[in-house]
């Protein structure tokens, strides 16, 4: 039943995305908030939920900063610069294999830092793209946050027009934790070092001390 309750949790999880990638594109912000509120029901009431049981009651939803505009990027997916191939840590004893599947670089307001993105070499792979940045064990979780993950669903999809798959987009506001920030039951990948930026992400979840 327990296995039954997760495929559930990751449908569910997968559907918030889907909703959010058909909502109209005039207003994310709008799109953003509807997302977060359904999340926080799903982190509060559903039995797979990475927030400890105990804590479910008092949970108020998960803090975040101010939507930002300039956070949601078009991001071309680049070709690697070389073949790179490894293992992601977790925040638990194991690791997963990777290979890098291109380089995504963060115009704006993440003043054109690259960032791999992974695919991880698991059952059926997924596209993964974890990062950590200077707000990590201050504002944010210090083994850094997600951006995309598509084994678990966790995908906004691509702009349209010219490039198709080759382009991604990357919303830094939809920045999440990963399950371990919740209960250190959980094993996480982490991001590997080169995807480790030297400038604040001032966008997406904090930590509960850190609402705005």
């Amino acid at each position: 039943m327990e296995a039954l309750e997760l495929v559930g949790y990751r449908r569910a999880v997968a559907d918030l995305y889907r909703r959010a990638r058909d909502e109209p594109s005039d207003d994310p912000e709008a799109t953003w908030l509807r997302w977060r509120a359904e999340r926080d029901d799903l982190l509060a009431t559903h039995p797979q939920s990475p927030v400890p049981v105990a804590a479910r009651a008092a949970f108020n939803g998960m803090a975040f900063h101010p939507y930002d505009h300039r956070w949601r990027l078009h991001a071309e997916v680049e070709p690697a610069p070389a073949e790179q191939a490894g293992d992601v840590p977790h925040s638990g004893a194991t690791a997963s294999e990777w290979q890098a599947a291109g380089s995504v670089r963060l115009d704006g307001p993440g003043g054109g830092a690259a960032l791999t993105l992974l695919w991880l070499s698991t059952y059926g792979g997924g596209a993964f793209l974890p990062f950590r940045d200077t707000t990590n064990g201050v504002s944010t979780y210090g083994g850094g946050r997600y951006l995309l993950d598509t084994v678990k669903g966790a995908d906004l999809g691509g702009p349209p027009g010219p490039g198709g798959s080759e382009r991604l987009i990357v919303d830094a506001n939809y920045a999440y934790h990963p399950s371990c920030a919740h209960d250190p039951r959980w094993s996480c990948p982490l991001a590997p070092p080169e995807n480790r930026l030297d400038i604040p992400v001032e966008a997406g979840e904090l930590l509960p001390d850190h609402a705005r």
